[in-house]
């Protein structure tokens, strides 16, 4: 597995916040790449949603008028 490529970034922090992760030996560096991660997953997610917001809509529209093309196979479920 190759490593990416690390780039040094200038950010500034609260400086109450520095000083208690240093003391807590909390690795700044790995703090904010875990978040930053987690970040652009939510970004994505809403950027796709978005983009995608018509077409879902109309599945929507079409399954509620029509139904899913599996509901006559499936047998949980149903009403007895």
């Amino acid at each position: 597995m190759t490593a990416i490529a690390k780039k040094a970034a200038n950010l500034s922090v609260r400086a109450d916040l520095l000083e208690e992760a240093r003391a807590y030996k909390i690795n700044l560096s790995q703090t904010l790449e875990a978040a930053l991660q987690v970040e652009l997953k939510k970004e994505k997610e809403r950027r796709w949603l978005a983009e995608n917001h018509a077409a879902i809509e109309a599945y929507n529209r079409f399954v509620e008028r029509h139904g899913h093309f599996s509901d006559r196979y499936r047998t949980f479920a149903r009403e007895v």
